[in-house]
């Protein structure tokens, strides 16, 4: 009896701290994304170049924060400051790494351009708005130092993937919206002349829809949206509000290059109704979605997977509108 009362009582004491703190379901939310990303990395490690590459890593855009880091990538032997796209990693808002997608800025990079990485603090490490922030203060860091980096200011493109396009969807309305920055009561880093286009994939936009659910899936949603907000009421969260672009985007909002993959719940409920809404406002939008049959189903971050020949129409297209919006890229040379 005495063994049963102890199993009980831990078994109780559990299930009262994933209810009181958003801490331990983060955790396993953590560990989960953590595995899948290794194995996506894997994939994506067999088709990244093996050279014509160069890189700096851990760049600090902030004194104090270890999260606080951006890779940089750039064509082996350039002396020219490119065309750069700034990407926003994924983990829904409570993990992921800059490293989980480094092939895939070596491939861009690869075709003449700078590509940065940013990490930042996601929950329950920070609350928001501090990534937001935060990335905006990366952007800052990113033009003041344009020749160190290689970068042409005046010629940026903000990507994301997942929670990652979220937030970059956030740093391009903070951009070209001045209501929305007042909102925010950021001071934006770019201004609309930096920006030259956005690329979302996968990405969150309308808060609302992520709310409701039920089973495991709508219970790491809400888990991962409350260790990020800080709110435990989330229909009731200025947080959640605030980081639903799809109510405040407007027809200033950048050329936008925007796709999902037709296993992803969200590119239904989110990715196309954003797509619509953008292009209902006169902004240039290059959406790439797949049909309901389409074989074999394309999972959340298909894009990734890069053994997978739509993944590979997709780099196709996402590569074809780079060049549109940022011009040809250069080709490396030996130093």
């Amino acid at each position: 009896m005495i063994v049963l009362s102890v199993i009980a009582g831990i078994i109780a004491l559990t299930v009262l701290a994933f209810v009181v703190s958003p801490w331990p379901g983060a955790l396993v939310i953590r560990a989960v994304f953590q595995s899948n990303a290794a194995k996506v990395l894997t994939i994506m490690t067999e088709f990244a170049p093996t050279s014509g590459v160069d890189e700096k890593l851990n760049v600090a855009y902030q004194e104090g924060n270890a999260f606080s880091v951006m890779d940089v990538y750039y064509p082996t032997g350039t002396s020219q400051n490119l065309g750069t796209i700034v990407w926003t990693h994924g983990g829904a808002w409570v993990s992921g790494s800059k490293d989980n997608d480094r092939p895939y800025f070596q491939i861009l990079a690869s075709h003449g351009y700078t590509v940065i990485g940013m990490n930042y603090t996601y929950g329950p490490e920070a609350t928001y708005p501090f990534a937001v922030g935060q990335l905006n203060d990366g952007l800052a860091f990113i033009t003041a130092h344009a020749n160190e980096l290689h970068v042409d200011a005046t010629r940026i493109i903000l990507a994301g993937d997942s929670a990652g396009a979220q937030l970059t969807s956030q740093l391009a309305l903070l951009t070209t919206s001045p209501t929305y920055a007042r909102e925010l009561g950021i001071t934006p880093a770019l201004t609309p002349d930096n920006l030259r286009g956005v690329i979302l994939n996968c990405g969150i936009y309308r808060m609302s829809a992520m709310l409701g659910g039920k089973g495991i899936l709508a219970w790491g949603d809400d888990t991962s949206l409350w260790a990020y907000t800080g709110d435990r009421n989330l229909a009731d969260s200025p947080a959640m509000a605030q980081m639903s672009t799809y109510d405040f985007v407007t027809p200033d909002f950048p050329d936008t290059y925007i796709s999902g993959g037709n296993a992803d719940p969200l590119t239904d409920l989110q990715s196309k109704p954003l797509a619509a809404r953008l292009t209902s406002l006169g902004v240039d939008v290059s959406p790439l979605f797949w049909p309901a049959d389409q074989t074999p189903p394309l999972p959340h971050e298909y894009q990734f997977r890069l053994d997978l020949a739509s993944a590979q129409t997709a780099l196709t297209q996402t590569l074809k509108f780079i060049e549109q919006r940022l011009g040809p890229g250069v080709t490396s040379t030996t130093p």
